[in-house]
């Protein structure tokens, strides 16, 4: 699906894996932080987020390994959105 369709449907979530700095450093606007590292004990956190989950990261590396993670534990609709600003710019569109 276009990250731009994705990022406008009603319950989007979007969560940057990057670290608590990065992420102060800049954002998506209405994004939640969710360092890579702590994906695993944070799963309930997620679970519990409207769908679909759209994660971003600074180049989309680390939010491709936290949407594969995610889904081989099960939870569906998420998404790889790729960098931030990437993220960024599809919802602005």
């Amino acid at each position: 699906m276009d990250l731009r369709n994705l990022v406008k449907m009603p319950g989007a979530t979007i969560v940057d894996v990057r670290s608590p700095m990065e992420y102060m450093g800049g954002h998506v606007a209405g994004s939640i932080n969710i360092p890579l590292q702590e994906i695993p004990t944070r799963m309930d956190e997620l679970r519990g987020l409207t769908k679909p989950l759209i994660l971003c990261c600074a180049s989309g590396n680390r939010s491709g390994h936290a949407a594969q993670f995610l889904q081989q534990h099960g939870l569906q609709e998420v998404y790889n959105g790729g960098g931030w600003m990437q993220v960024n710019a599809a919802c602005a569109a």
